[in-house]
């Protein structure tokens, strides 16, 4: 079983993620950010991944903690989840567009935390009383713990609402491929070195 359940509490912030990388899509989330909900959402039914999700935490104040919070347990649920990688695709990519938009992401579950982040034009920008740049917190978040490389590229686009969920739906997809099993890989850790948790 590629499942994992991973809870946080805080002062800041509670919560707790249940994840399973062989879904339907299945979801349930709730995070007191609706748009951030809606990208959670998003991100489970584009990667066919089984996400039951709540977050709890002080956004009288921001949502900065939520959301990041989110990151670092939504990437602790999927190393977990993935395990030693044996028989994994490893590398996966995918280019959305959406409107005017067109945006891309390429993920390693290489071992190794590193996130380049090429998006411009969503600085100061505000979705549905969501902070568009919270979005950057939450990918970086979550490659930290979940130990992945991680591209994001904005090609064009000028809507901060399909620039952002251009971006999540091309990570659910990228990370999709690279989290499947492939019969092909015969069950051995897809690395020359052996491993990919060390």
């Amino acid at each position: 079983m590629r499942r994992a359940t991973v809870e946080r509490n805080t002062s800041e912030s509670q919560i707790k993620v249940t994840l399973d990388l062989d879904g339907t899509g299945a979801r349930t989330i709730e995070t007191q950010v609706p748009f951030f909900t809606h990208m959670l959402d998003a991100f489970a039914r584009h990667g066919l991944f089984d996400l039951e999700l709540t977050a709890r935490g002080d956004v009288e104040v921001d949502a900065h903690h939520v959301v990041e919070d989110v990151g670092l347990v939504l990437g602790d649920a999927f190393a977990q989840a993935l395990g030693d990688k044996r028989g994994i695709r490893r590398y996966g990519e995918c280019t959305v567009p959406m409107d005017e938009t067109l945006a891309q992401a390429v993920v390693d579950f290489s071992g190794r935390p590193h996130l380049v982040w090429l998006v411009d034009g969503i600085a100061g920008k505000w979705v549905g009383g969501f902070d568009a740049e919270l979005a950057h917190e939450f990918f970086q978040a979550f490659v930290n713990r979940c130990q992945c490389n991680l591209h994001l590229r904005l090609h064009y686009g000028q809507n901060a609402h399909h620039i952002l969920e251009a971006l999540w739906k091309a990570f659910a997809r990228a990370a999709m491929d690279a989290s499947r099993v492939d019969p092909r890989v015969g069950g051995v850790v897809p690395s020359t070195k052996g491993t990919l948790t060390q």
